[in-house]
């Protein structure tokens, strides 16, 4: 596997195929899983509280992907830190982890197959 470097264009891409899929996942773990209001994810996360249900129904930011190991973890670590007001995680955190995944480099050339495992 050749190695990633930082390149825009691929983390653009990144961020428009994963980050809302990624972001819909901390958002239902969030109030489903950790039993946080909606209102108050919808505060702490910047968007509205329908946004926040649309994430929780599933109409906003889901994709058929499958979370890895090493994204579960980030998932993780972004939500405790939501709660905690400390640490973060960033999009280079993501890009890395995406990366690092065996099947990147398909999952972009064919886009439009939205079943990716990351």
């Amino acid at each position: 596997m050749r190695s990633h470097l930082c390149d825009i264009t691929r983390c653009d891409e990144i961020a428009r195929l994963y980050l809302p899929q990624v972001r819909a996942e901390l958002v239902y773990r969030l109030v489903t899983t950790r039993g946080i209001p909606q209102a108050r994810v919808a505060r702490w996360m910047g968007i509205t509280r329908a946004a926040v249900s649309q994430y929780i129904s599933r109409k906003r930011g889901f994709g058929d992907i499958n979370i890895s190991q090493d994204l579960d973890d980030i998932i993780e670590a972004w939500a405790e830190g939501i709660i905690t007001g400390e640490g973060s995680v960033t999009i280079c955190d993501l890009c890395n982890c995406i990366n690092n995944t065996n099947n990147l480099d398909n999952n972009l050339k064919n886009n439009d197959n939205m079943t990716n495992t990351i």
